[in-house]
């Protein structure tokens, strides 16, 4: 835990079943198990985790990331790459970290819900 940063495990859960909502919007259902089948982009993977983040939490997604510490699509990136160091996830060679660098703007994708 001390290595995963200032993420904690329900962030890293959320980026798994995540990830493979991903899988399955760029790929289909029916995808074989190869790594280079399943591969996604840092894009892909921070386009498609807005969308699982809205499915899951609705309103609510902007301050369920923020408590895990998840502001920014860069965020998404040191996870992965933190998962990558620990042997837990695999990259492919043109896979790097700035590939994650402002997708998209947190703030816009994930407003405050307006207080009642």
């Amino acid at each position: 835990m001390r290595e995963a940063g200032p993420y904690p495990p329900d962030a890293y859960d959320f980026l798994r079943t995540g990830l493979a909502h991903t899988v399955e919007m760029i790929h289909g259902d029916d995808v074989p198990a190869t790594d280079a089948a399943r591969h996604v982009s840092g894009h892909q993977l921070s386009l498609g985790l807005r969308d699982y983040a809205i499915q899951q939490f609705g309103l609510l997604a902007g301050p369920v990331l923020r408590r895990w510490n998840v502001r920014g699509t860069e965020d998404f990136g040191r996870m992965v790459f933190n998962l990558v160091d620990a042997g837990l996830m695999r990259t492919s060679d043109e896979d790097q970290l700035d590939d994650f660098v402002d997708v998209y703007d947190f703030e816009e994708a994930f407003p405050l819900p307006a207080a009642v």
